[in-house]
């Protein structure tokens, strides 16, 4: 019982950590060319650092994927024994 809610969670979650994470990748190399483009420095420092953060937002998303899927794994291998 216990093991349909990881795999729920790691099926949900995996996708979701993902597209953050790509999406974060694209806002710092938005950002970068804001740098570049000989913006004012509050500008594109505010920019990176929004573009960090949903970056890293999407890796801890996708790192508790990870970790429901383990879970997932551990419970099924209890009941196999």
């Amino acid at each position: 019982m216990m093991q349909n809610k990881y795999y729920r969670k790691w099926l949900y979650m995996a996708p979701v950590g993902l597209i953050i994470f790509g999406f974060g990748v694209c806002l710092v190399a938005e950002a970068a060319m804001v740098k570049y483009g000989d913006a004012p420095l509050f500008d594109w420092v505010a920019y990176g650092t929004f573009a960090l953060i949903v970056l890293n937002t999407g890796l801890c998303v996708f790192g508790g994927a990870i970790l429901n899927r383990v879970r997932f794994e551990r419970e099924q291998e209890k009941e196999s024994e």
